[in-house]
């Protein structure tokens, strides 16, 4: 009865899937992309310049540190010319030298975005804030150790591989300032080693000794260095027992992966996560979603569908354009309907829902309309929702209806609505009895069997299938029923109890109408997949 009943998952179901779940996919990918966008904006750009040390066994005295860094030639020798090279004394005299702690507070802004420089505004603005108040020698101070603790962060020891030989790297947001901070960091780390010779020579030979007066110019010529600007290599060897053997040079690009080329990662990454989520919300969904879904999961035949409206779905169709998508859907369901009669032999069927607000007195409504008013059939429609009357509200009827005729206050001729060119109508009507006592009754039953000799097509509705036994009872004097139920919302299991139910009690089940349908895929791209 329709074209998407087929098991075979094509190429239209996974894009139905990606049209259906497009506003996920869209923020998904926004909201990826947006949040690397800012991180990337809020990430100013680093460079890293290095210099490489060579680690000799040479040295004036056998001093103690330098004994047991030597035991340990491989691993603990890293580790402690990482550990020396990060020292307080090591770090102190960069700081002095290159005034580290005079930088001011927000000089990252030269280098960053706008979006980061108001960040950097602010964080600066909170910290002078903090710092009011403080005397001016603990201020200085702190910002001291802060420098410190600021570069140490910033410098990094590796080993070269199979060699005596390690790099000293220094990253900053300026690459000349990466460059001097690393050259300097690695003339002080000299000089900390000189010095650490040069009080055990004093202390073995004095200090008129030449070998300590050839430490000490050295020490002096690393102190004129300290400058950070390249110096000759003579010099930078030394006679210390780590010798600078290649000076660090100004970096031409920043470290890391580019801006450009990460946040077109993020784009791809964003792309693949949200069509994800979108499969995964789709088969976590436990609703009906697609004419498939009825078959596969109810295992009843699918009838038909009913377009979604954007505005008003329970409009009547004779109320909008018959070139609307509304319309054309009821024309395919009326079609549909008269076909099962004609092919199963009916007279009449009820159509209800399987939980409440399944929209099935506006489809009994519509159907009854467009097979009454196009197809030239005689229709009667019967509300037996003796509970909320609902589709009394939607005709409009305010007369005596079916109750009034079950309790005897009315004859069958009475309560008939002329439709004129459309159906005939038997409104609900209003009763305090027990609606199941009434419609179990056999007034009921010779009102079907009456309407059927009258009427070609008999269309009933009456109350949702779990809260209430009306379509039970009904069930045994119809030709047949159908279910009605709404796209995405109606779930899988609720509809399954509800056929189990009425199964048990020999409901004739010829199929399932799925209201609210939409249909994601543009036709553009459906007719060409």
């Amino acid at each position: 009865m329709d074209n998407d009943q087929t098991n075979e998952t094509t190429l239209r179901d996974y894009l139905r899937v990606l049209f259906r779940h497009k506003g996920i996919i869209a923020i998904t990918i926004i909201t990826v992309c947006a949040t690397v966008f800012i991180g990337l904006k809020l990430k100013t750009k680093v460079y890293e310049s290095q210099v490489k040390m060579l680690i000799t066994a040479e040295k004036q005295v056998e001093a103690t540190y330098l004994r047991e860094m030597y035991a340990g030639r491989n691993v603990q020798q890293t580790l402690t010319q990482s550990e020396i090279v990060k020292s307080s004394p090591v770090l102190s005299r960069v700081v002095r030298a290159l005034a580290l702690d005079k930088r001011p507070q927000d000089d990252e802004k030269k280098f960053s975005s706008p979006l980061k420089a108001r960040l950097i505004d602010f964080q600066f603005k909170s910290f002078n804030k903090k710092m009011q108040g403080i005397p001016e020698e603990q201020k200085e101070s702190f910002l001291f150790r802060r420098a410190i603790e600021s570069l140490k962060k910033n410098i990094k020891v590796e080993p070269i591989r199979d060699t005596n030989m390690f790099t000293i790297s220094v990253r900053d947001y300026n690459p000349v300032g990466a460059a001097l901070i690393a050259n300097v960091v690695s003339r002080s780390y000299v000089m900390f080693d000189l010095e650490q010779q040069l009080a055990e020579l004093k202390l073995k030979y004095g200090e008129k000794h030449p070998t300590v007066n050839l430490i000490e110019d050295s020490v002096a010529i690393l102190n004129k260095a300290l400058s950070g600007q390249p110096i000759d290599a003579i010099e930078a060897i030394g006679p210390a027992s780590v010798k600078i053997m290649e000076q660090a040079s100004v970096a031409i690009e920043p470290i890391g992966t580019s801006k450009a080329l990460t946040f077109l990662l993020a784009v791809v990454m964003s792309i693949f996560l949200a069509v994800m989520l979108a499969f995964v919300f789709e088969y976590s969904d436990q609703t009906f979603k697609t004419p498939q879904d009825i078959k596969r999961f109810l295992n009843v035949p699918f009838i038909g569908s009913v377009a979604r409206i954007r505005f008003g779905n329970n409009r009547l169709i004779k109320d909008v354009k018959k070139k609307s998508k509304y319309f054309q859907s009821y024309r395919g369901l009326s079609d549909q309907i008269c076909l099962l009669f004609k092919s199963e032999n009916l007279n009449s069927l009820l159509i209800t829902s399987a939980v409440a607000n399944e929209g099935s007195p506006k489809i009994v409504a519509n159907a009854g309309y467009y097979l009454a008013k196009t197809l030239q059939h005689s229709v009667l429609i019967v509300d037996a929702n003796l509970r909320t009357s609902a589709m009394s509200r939607l005709l409009k009827y305010d007369t005596k209806g079916l109750s009034a005729y079950l309790e005897g206050q009315a004859s069958m001729d009475e309560i008939i609505q002329d439709g004129g060119v459309g159906p005939d109508v038997i409104t609900a009507g209003f009763t305090d009895k027990n609606p199941v006592t009434l419609l179990e009754s056999e007034k009921m039953s010779q009102l079907i069997k009456t309407a059927t000799q009258e009427y070609e097509i008999v269309l009933i509705n009456c109350a949702n299938v779990r809260d209430f036994k009306d379509a039970t009872v009904l069930s045994s004097l119809v030709d047949g029923m159908a279910l009605t139920v709404n796209e995405g919302t109606t779930r899988r299991q609720v509809v399954q109890n509800a056929c189990t139910q009425l199964q048990e009690h020999n409901a004739k089940i010829k199929g399932v109408i799925l209201n609210n349908r939409t249909f994601p895929v543009p036709g553009f791209v459906y007719d060409r997949v």
